[in-house]
């Protein structure tokens, strides 16, 4: 998928793609900043692009989750998916549950696959963490998992120079 994003965008500057594949599901932070980083774009700056990149459509999720899953849970091919969605968010958020806010930041810091600000919104806002709790632990959760990432990808950037 990111692939076909490059291929199809190639165009846009390098730092424009990195934030928006740092936007997308899936992909995050943890597609975005690996790439940017492969491209040359100095760490400060692709650190700085994915993670703003991958906090854009959190505050959007928080806010319009509720509304747009009761309207689309009137059809059966949606109230399927949210089931699914909201049960798959909920077995992997017990660290979220015990912990709340704190459990969020340590949910989307860890570098995972579906551990990222997305899943942490929807579970956010599945275990009830007001906002104003949640939007700053999602940031800090971001920023925490880019270090990390940045880091990992760094060695192993170095690693393949050499």
């Amino acid at each position: 998928m990111v692939e076909h994003l490059v291929e199809m965008w190639g165009d846009l500057p390098k730092e424009a793609l990195a934030f928006v594949i740092s936007m997308l599901p899936i992909a995050e932070l943890r597609g975005g900043l690996p790439l940017a980083l492969s491209w040359g774009i100095p760490w400060r700056e692709a650190y700085l692009i994915c993670v703003a990149g991958n906090f854009v459509p959190i505050i959007p999720i928080l806010f319009l989750l509720d509304p747009v899953a009761t309207y689309l849970r009137r059809f059966r091919l949606f109230d399927r998916f949210f089931d699914w969605l909201f049960a798959r968010t909920k077995k992997r958020g017990a660290m979220i549950e015990r912990y709340e806010a704190l459990g969020l930041v340590l949910f989307v810091a860890i570098p995972l696959p579906v551990t990222g600000g997305w899943t942490g919104a929807v579970a956010a806002f599945l275990f009830g963490i007001r906002r104003r709790y949640a939007i700053p632990a999602i940031l800090l959760g971001i920023m925490l998992a880019g270090l990390v990432v940045s880091g990992a990808t760094q060695g192993f950037l170095h690693l393949f120079s050499s």
